[in-house]
């Protein structure tokens, strides 16, 4: 029983670590060593090491070195590499240019948050709100219309982004083990969808001030700048489909090609674009995934999920409404769609077979729940940014988040349990 406590104590311990704005890597090591502590009833004190070995580097049962975690993290860090090249070579914007003389009535508030939304970068919507700021005033918006707008369209491509970090991981072998991400993109298209319906739904209600359309010169060129947050996903799907690869290592190679691309059609020269690389490296998402993966180790030579799957399921509560809320209630309170699913997926699992869910319907639940609880979580980066920024607070946008975020929930919820 003491390591359940341990994962308690170490829940309550991450959390408070994540609020006080201390590095999540970090955070979920110090929670899997007060883990590790908690179930030296159930492992030896060598236990501890070892797990935290056999998570980064060296599989014990095989005895072969595992380079698994180490190419996920360098992913993450190369994904948030080109996300910040995006936006420092001025790609983002030239990209919006684009756009704009195709949604000059209103449109640009939706698209410009939606296109800095292919920057996975934490607390992205700080990049779009000046341009939102601008666009709100010409038809008279108020504050908490345009942070609602930010928010919400700089998110409308999570369900279906595969080289988001949280899906990447949700798919990996550590985790619900789907050898084909694309199928999981497929099972999230309802939660999309609901997410644009809601998106028009509020631009039209929030866009009551007709503007005549402004003549403006359209730049083609600007286009060219899908190309680098499209390579890896093409690159993915060609060559899984004729090689036998793993789904990192392919998306890794995407990656790397896109800042490649990306040098060649920003046309900087290439002192100046390898000092912008050099300054877009960081550590924290890399230390973030060893977390991560330790964490989840620590948990499952813990047995406390077998504990737990026990306790719960003697709630008198389906499966799969234990599935929905867990996640979204931790998404909420750590305002981080990556820590919502790392830390309910352990959770959540002992329930996967009685919930009668198919392990992609089982994945998407939990990838939607902990999208919908981070997204209109009062911790979240990017609600704090951009309501800091358009001079508004997070509470005002409730009466929208609220029925925005359980239509989307609910939506995909019913086509989980109907069809997967």
């Amino acid at each position: 029983m003491l390591n359940l406590i341990g994962v308690l104590v170490a829940f309550i311990v991450i959390i408070f670590l994540i609020r006080k704005k201390i590095n999540f890597g970090l955070s979920l090591i110090v929670g899997s060593l007060i883990v590790g502590v908690f179930s030296l009833q159930e492992i030896q004190i060598i236990g501890i090491p070892k797990a935290i070995v056999q998570a980064s580097i060296y599989n014990f049962e095989t005895s072969k070195i595992d380079t698994y975690t180490v190419e996920l993290a360098l992913l993450m860090t190369i994904i948030f590499i080109l996300a910040k090249l995006m936006q420092e070579t001025g790609a983002i914007t030239k990209l919006i240019d684009s756009f704009r003389p195709i949604f000059s009535k209103g449109g640009t508030l939706g698209v410009i948050p939606a296109l800095y939304g292919l920057m996975p970068v934490p607390g992205g919507a700080l990049f779009s709100a000046p341009s939102i700021e601008e666009e709100g005033n010409k038809f008279k918006i108020k504050p908490v219309h345009k942070n609602f707008l930010n928010v919400w369209f700089r998110h409308i491509w999570f369900p279906i982004y595969p080289i988001s970090s949280a899906m990447i991981l949700l798919c990996s072998s550590q985790f619900a083990d789907i050898e084909n991400i694309y199928s999981l993109v497929l099972v999230n298209f309802p939660a999309f969808f609901a997410s644009i319906i809601i998106g028009i739904f509020y631009l039209k209600k929030f866009v009551n001030t007709p503007l005549v359309k402004e003549k403006i010169k359209w730049d083609y060129y600007g286009f060219v700048f899908l190309l680098p947050p499209m390579i890896p996903l093409i690159f993915y799907w060609v060559v899984t489909t004729i090689f036998d690869i793993d789904m990192v290592r392919a998306f890794l190679i995407g990656m790397i090609l896109s800042i490649i691309v990306l040098y060649f059609i920003t046309k900087n020269t290439f002192k100046d674009y390898l000092e912008k690389v050099k300054k877009s490296i960081t550590y924290k998402l890399a230390l973030a995934i060893f977390g991560i993966m330790i964490f989840r180790q620590m948990i499952e030579v813990s047995k406390a999920p077998e504990i737990i799957g026990d306790i719960i399921g003697t709630l008198p509560f389906p499966s799969v409404v234990i599935i929905i809320l867990i996640p979204l209630i931790l998404g909420l309170v750590t305002g981080y769609n990556l820590g919502a699913v790392v830390l309910s997926y352990p959770l959540v699992e002992p329930f996967f077979a009685s919930s009668g869910l198919s392990i992609i319907g089982f994945a998407s639940i939990i990838f939607i729940s902990s999208v919908v609880g981070y997204v209109i979580s009062p911790i979240h980066l990017c609600n704090i940014l951009s309501c800091d920024y358009l001079k508004t607070d997070t509470t005002r946008m409730y009466r929208y988040y609220i029925p925005a975020g359980l239509f989307m929930l609910l939506v995909q919820s019913i086509f989980i349990i109907l069809f997967f």
